[in-house]
């Protein structure tokens, strides 16, 4: 597969007529591969079935860049040289490349030269400037500082808002999808910051994430950089930031349901802009409806928010992504490679032909955490019983249903756990648990049609309160008294 640079060219030229046989020409790229992106449509991330091979020096760059951009307010004499930029990527990270990959890099970003920056003085319809911004909410029961992207429309001075937990390019990409999709369609350009997260623009160079090139090829908007420290190049959707802050998040907003708080936002944004434009003198909303006019059609196929990178698990199974951020997985897989899909708010890990093993929230901590989840050890433990006293499936039963499990003898300790990773695997795991543990506390056993039942009627939304089996003995023995058959 050829990279998004030369795709997005072979996507322009073929826009501004040229045939594929020029393109072909002028890219050095064969007439059959021309062909094959003219026809795709669908630039979702896939799996990773190959070990990509990139430069060593791929994860530092955006390091260097930082370095390079803050010599800008250093006195000369004390600028990095390649050497010291070197020396520094030694001690203060893992890089463990040689030196003349670096000194290349670095001469080649000193001898690229600065130049002005584009900067629109008329905001025509459907450019769009993108932001985030930080206000505290209190979800799930916590007070927590979340980060809302803004996107406005400076022609009507329309803005809308999603909330999430970062500023990494599968926010971006989230945030901006959701947002297309309520206004029916896509912006011709996109202007962001040069911090949003997903691209850098050093000097004139802009570089951005795999995810984000692939998202805006997907969509088909033209993306433009800030210049660094620039704020004002984009001032309309920074005083939109402010503005929705106090009209939005004061007082600080509880939320139970994060999805559907966000497409609440979306339509509380909407009567915010029920206003007259500061400068038109017309309403916002009918300004608007020129934004909406310029639109480009949403494409036919959905775009999914995952970058995909390899890891390796631990011996237990864990994933640690960022250095202190845990998730688990089956203790099964432990010490093999897997695939993790990193979205906004999950990440999916699968083993290595692309199978699922498990689902996390995805962690957003700036300390360490871990996400556990029991039910990726039960496989494990059907067929090693042994460690179920040590287990995480044990630790995270509810009492009652612990108390019964450990007082049984090993088959039947098999037995149990058998039925409910078998359950897990039809219904879920949080729906087995309740299945088992109301059935015990109802029945004082743990009988597998019971349990199967119940589980049954909880997955298709069906369950009552637990009705107790009625005792008919009884009854049988009023009845013959009476000489009545059964």
């Amino acid at each position: 597969m050829i990279d998004m640079s030369k795709v997005r060219k072979i996507k322009t030229m073929h826009n501004n007529g040229d045939g594929v046989s020029m393109i072909s020409k002028a890219l050095s790229i064969s007439e059959p591969t021309v062909r094959k992106y003219l026809r795709m449509d669908d630039f979702t991330p896939e799996k990773p079935v190959t070990v990509a091979r990139p430069s060593k020096l791929d994860p530092y760059k955006e390091t260097i860049d930082r370095w390079l951009t803050d010599d800008k307010t250093v006195w000369h004499k004390q600028r990095h040289t390649a050497k010291r930029i070197y020396e520094r990527l030694c001690i203060e990270t893992d890089f463990d490349g040689s030196y003349p990959i670096v000194q290349r890099y670095v001469k080649e970003q000193k001898a690229s030269t600065g130049g002005s920056a584009f900067l629109d003085l008329v905001w025509e319809p459907a450019v769009a400037q993108v932001d985030f911004g930080q206000a505290d909410i209190i979800i799930f029961g916590d007070k927590r500082r979340i980060h809302y992207l803004v996107v406005s429309f400076p022609f009507s001075n329309v803005g809308l808002t999603q909330i999430f937990f970062g500023e990494n390019a599968e926010c971006v990409c989230e945030g901006l999808q959701d947002i297309f999709g309520f206004v029916g369609g896509v912006p011709k350009v996109c202007v962001f910051d040069n911090g949003a997260g997903i691209g850098k623009k050093v000097m004139d160079k802009v570089r951005l994430t795999d995810l984000f090139a692939r998202f805006e090829l997907h969509f088909g908007f033209e993306s433009r950089f800030c210049n660094p420290d620039s704020g004002h190049e984009k001032g309309n959707v920074e005083n939109k930031v402010g503005t929705l802050r106090r009209n939005l998040f004061v007082p600080v907003p509880v939320v139970d349901d994060l999805e559907g708080y966000n497409s609440r936002l979306l339509l509380r944004c909407m009567e915010e802009s029920d206003d007259i434009h500061y400068r038109k003198g017309e309403r916002c909303n009918d300004l608007f409806g020129s934004d909406l006019d310029a639109l480009r059609p949403l494409p036919e196929n959905p775009f999914t928010c995952i970058r995909y990178e390899k890891y390796k698990a631990d011996k237990h199974g864990n994933i640690c992504i960022g250095g202190k951020h845990r998730y688990s997985t089956d203790a099964m897989f432990g010490g093999r490679e897997m695939i993790v899909g990193i979205g906004a708010f999950t990440v999916e890990i699968y083993d290595s032909r692309g199978n699922d093993v498990a689902c996390h929230r995805r962690i957003y901590t700036d300390g360490p955490d871990e996400s556990v989840d029991p039910s990726a050890s039960l496989r494990l433990l059907v067929s090693r019983p042994g460690a179920w006293q040590n287990s995480r499936v044990r630790l995270a039963m509810p009492d009652e249903l612990r108390r019964h499990i450990d007082s049984v003898d090993k088959d039947m300790l098999r037995s149990y756990l058998r039925n409910i990773s078998s359950l897990t695997e039809t219904t879920g795991y949080d729906i087995a648990i309740e299945a088992a543990n109301t059935t015990l506390r109802n029945t004082g056993q743990l009988r597998t049609a019971d349990v199967y039942m119940y589980a049954t009627r909880l997955y298709l939304g069906e369950a009552p309160a637990y009705e107790v089996p009625v005792d008919l003995s009884e009854y049988d023995a009023v009845f013959a008294g009476m000489g009545v058959a059964n």
